[in-house]
C-alpha cells in the first residue's frame, strides 16, 4: 500500500456503542469469556487530537480524570502503534471526553482505535485496517470493532467480526452515577452463560438479552434503579456492555426526548441515534 504523506496535526471523534445484545456462550481454559454480541455504533463521541512529533516522544496533553497515564488506552495505543512499525515519529494526545466511562458504551476502546487510525494516517504508515485491529487486539477486546468501523456480530473474545446493516436507530440513554469495573462482573460466581447462539444476520429490536445486567443489577443498585426507570418510560430497557448504561429503542427522535424527560431527578439521560459507519471508516483500508 502505498505510504501517505505525514501531516501535523488531526483532529478525530471516537464515537460510543450499544450492546444491543450480548450472550455469553462460554469460557476458554485461559479464563477469558466466550461472547456473542451485536454492536451498534451511536453518534455520542468523544474528541481526539493528535499532534505529530519528530522525537518518537508520546506525550499526553490533557489528563483524563479518574485514569492514570500507564492505564490510558489512548496513549497505550500510540505506544503499541510506534513499536510495532518503528517509525521515527511521536505524537501528543488530547481526549476530549462526552462518552461515560465505565458505563459500558466503550468509549476507552474506541478512543484507542481513533488514535491508531489517526496515527496510521498522521505518520503516512498505510497500514491495513486488518493490521491496526491486530495490534489493537492487544489493548482490549473491543478495539477491533472499533477499528473495523462497522455496526457488527462480534463473537469469541472480540476478535471474530462479522460486519451487518442495521437500521438507524434513536436510542434514549439512561446514565446512572457509578461505574461498573467489567472485570468483577465477568469474575461472579453467579455469572450464568446464554444457550443462545444466533444464526441470523437480522435481528428484531427485541433480540435476545445482556447476560451480564442480572449481575450487574444485583451489585449495583443504581443499575437496577436506572433499568427499572427507563423500564417504566419506554416500555422497553437493556443494559449496555457490562454496564452502568442502559438503554431503550425509540420509534422518533421525539420519542426519545419524551423518554429521557420522563427519567426521575439525579438520573442523567440522553438521546442518541445509531451510525451506519464509523466516522473514521475512510481511514485505512
Amino acid at each position: 500500500m502505498q505510504q501517505r504523506k505525514p501531516r501535523d496535526t488531526l483532529i478525530v471523534p471516537a464515537p460510543a456503542k450499544v450492546n444491543l445484545f450480548l450472550h455469553v456462550t462460554g469460557r476458554r481454559d485461559d479464563g477469558y469469556h466466550l461472547l456473542e454480541s451485536l454492536f451498534a455504533l451511536v453518534d455520542l463521541a468523544d474528541t481526539v487530537t493528535l499532534a505529530r512529533r519528530d522525537d518518537r516522544a508520546i506525550v499526553r496533553a490533557r489528563a483524563v480524570p479518574g485514569v492514570a497515564e500507564q492505564a490510558d488506552l489512548a496513549m497505550r495505543a500510540a505506544l503499541a502503534l510506534r513499536d510495532a512499525t518503528g517509525t521515527p515519529f511521536g505524537a501528543s494526545i488530547a481526549v476530549e471526553k462526552r462518552i461515560p466511562m465505565g458505563g459500558g458504551l466503550g468509549g476507552g476502546s474506541s478512543d484507542a482505535a481513533s488514535v491508531l487510525l489517526g496515527l496510521n494516517r498522521l505518520w503516512g504508515l498505510g497500514l491495513s485496517r486488518a493490521e491496526l485491529a491486530g495490534i489493537g487486539v492487544q489493548l482490549g477486546a473491543d478495539v477491533p470493532f472499533f477499528v473495523h468501523g462497522e455496526n457488527a456480530i462480534v463473537r469469541g473474545i472480540g476478535e471474530v467480526i462479522a460486519p451487518v446493516s442495521l437500521p438507524r436507530q434513536w436510542l434514549a440513554l439512561a446514565l446512572p452515577a457509578v461505574q461498573v469495573p467489567t472485570a468483577s462482573i465477568f469474575a461472579a460466581a453467579e455469572l450464568t452463560r446464554s444457550t443462545r447462539s444466533a444464526k441470523i444476520n437480522v435481528f428484531s429490536v427485541g433480540y435476545g438479552r445482556n447476560d451480564l445486567e442480572p449481575v450487574a443489577a444485583a451489585r449495583h443498585p443504581d443499575v437496577a434503579a436506572a433499568v427499572a426507570a427507563l423500564g417504566r418510560a419506554a416500555g422497553n430497557a437493556r443494559m449496555s456492555g457490562s454496564g452502568s448504561s442502559v438503554f431503550a429503542a425509540c420509534e422518533s427522535a421525539g420519542t426519545a426526548r419524551k423518554v429521557v424527560l420522563a427519567l426521575p431527578p439525579g438520573l442523567r439521560g440522553l438521546v442518541v441515534r445509531t451510525l451506519a459507519r464509523h466516522p473514521l471508516a475512510s481511514f485505512a483500508w
